[in-house]
């Protein structure tokens, strides 16, 4: 063989001889203690986080936008829609918690791993497009929060949203333990804040609980077909496969079969949890448009700016429009600290190349400021909003490329030993990545032709 290309042969696992043994995030990996014996529940805190921080991009920025207008719209009808996505969600994260803690490989690591360089580059490629489009989101989302809370012009806020590029990096030195609580305190800001607009929205809860009935209207009725395609192509995000797959392994679990079956137990816990919250803020923002807007027939109402507009006037609280904004200015902000830790993990889990984390954070986040500042310059705050629904077409279209891959390793035997997943488990995820894909071309389709 030429001595300047890869060895490609494949080992008894799978995995190609020349993949790089270097651990995931290897500055915080192992780094959290993990009882090995006492009471089940001390176990347990010792694996919650990760599951936080993945559930971060199921109600990033540019989930609100389909949560908005399938509530103002279609009232509870849609509930089902999120319901459904959050279930696919808990199942995929699982399986890349699964993958993280056999293999001791993140899934950028595993696809470098069994992939030739020409596919894993294209790969990289698609994967980097996909951040940037999530922090594109983000960067929306941050200044549209500083414009309602504060006044600042979009422009300005954008420009602002490029001094977070360091928030990461002061959380990480501070240890991983200090990133999670920070995440999770967010979280719980997001939480309150529409947990009080609930309250005072005050919805029917019979019309709730049906909402989360599947409707046969939702597949005859194109115009809701197209907002429930949104809300599952918004929902599931690319990115944190990856992120899932390495951040579980900052637990300092035994690596051997009996503390691997535990660590898959508890982060599969962990995510299920957190996940759970991900499906009430989701479904709070939609319960509370549908409360509010399409109860008083302002079915209209599908940018987050006209949402602040209307919200306090139409409940009749002052502070719910001012709540509404926090909420969004947090989720911004956790979007942000897991996007950069994504890019962390794929940078380095398909390249190996290792820059320090300010430099790609500015690098990434400078490109994402860029077409919102110009874009914002041309056409204005409408501009942005459709930006904002760009940015989930692009995250749409490389999703199949990290769930087929996903799949494929934690079903074969290999690579997964004992802990492949059953075949009933594989038939349902192929069935699961199999909607995903056909809906979010469907979604790319509509949205480029329709």
């Amino acid at each position: 063989m030429d001595a300047r290309s890869p060895d490609l042969t494949p080992d008894a696992a799978g995995w190609r001889a020349d993949a790089p043994v270097t651990k995931s995030l290897a500055e915080v990996n192992a780094t959290v203690a993990v009882p090995a014996a006492g009471r089940w529940w001390r176990r347990l805190l010792a694996f919650v986080g990760p599951g936080y921080l993945v559930s971060v991009g199921y109600m990033d920025p540019g989930n609100w936008a389909t949560d908005l207008a399938g509530g103002s719209k279609f009232g509870y009808t849609l509930l089902s829609v999120i319901l459904l996505s959050n279930l696919m969600a808990i199942l995929l994260q699982s399986l890349a918690a699964r993958l993280g803690i056999v293999t001791d490989r993140d899934l950028a690591q595993a696809c470098r791993a069994t992939y030739s360089p020409a596919v894993n580059f294209l790969l990289w490629l698609a994967c980097e497009a996909a951040i940037i489009a999530c922090d594109l989101a983000e960067v929306i989302g941050t200044a549209i929060a500083l414009k309602l809370l504060f006044g600042i012009p979009l422009i300005g806020g954008a420009l602002l949203a490029a001094l977070d590029a360091f928030l990461l990096l002061l959380l990480m030195n501070r240890g991983f333990r200090f990133l999670e609580a920070f995440v999770i305190a967010l979280l719980a800001v997001i939480a309150v804040c529409f947990a009080v607009q609930i309250v005072a929205a005050a919805p029917p809860v019979a019309e709730v609980l049906h909402g989360f009935m599947p409707k046969s209207e939702i597949f005859t009725n194109p115009e809701m077909l197209y907002i429930a395609i949104g809300i599952i192509g918004a929902t599931v995000m690319p990115h944190n496969l990856y992120l899932h797959s390495s951040i579980v392994q900052t637990r300092a679990y035994e690596r051997n079969d009996t503390g691997r079956r535990e660590a898959i137990k508890w982060a599969t816990t962990d995510s299920t949890i957190a996940l759970m919250l991900a499906l009430f803020i989701n479904a709070a923002i939609l319960v509370v448009a549908a409360a509010t807007f399409h109860k008083s027939g302002h079915s209209d109402v599908a940018e987050i700016g006209q949402a602040f507009e209307l919200l306090s006037p139409l409940l009749g609280l002052g502070i719910a429009s001012t709540l509404f904004a926090v909420a969004l200015l947090a989720s911004g902000l956790n979007s942000t600290v897991t996007a950069t830790l994504a890019g962390q993990i794929v940078m380095e889990g398909f390249l190996d190349l290792r820059l320090p984390s300010w430099a790609r954070r500015l690098l990434t986040r400078g490109i994402a400021i860029v077409p919102v500042i110009v874009v914002t310059a041309i056409y204005g705050e409408r501009g942005t909003a459709d930006l904002l629904v760009f940015s989930q077409v692009v995250l749409s279209m490389q999703l199949p490329f990290a769930v087929i891959p996903l799949v494929r390793f934690v079903s074969d035997r290999r690579k997964m030993g004992q802990f492949a997943i059953p075949g009933y488990v594989a038939a349902i995820a192929w069935i699961v990545a199999g909607v995903i894909v056909i809906l979010n071309v469907k979604l790319l389709v509509d949205t480029l032709f329709g």
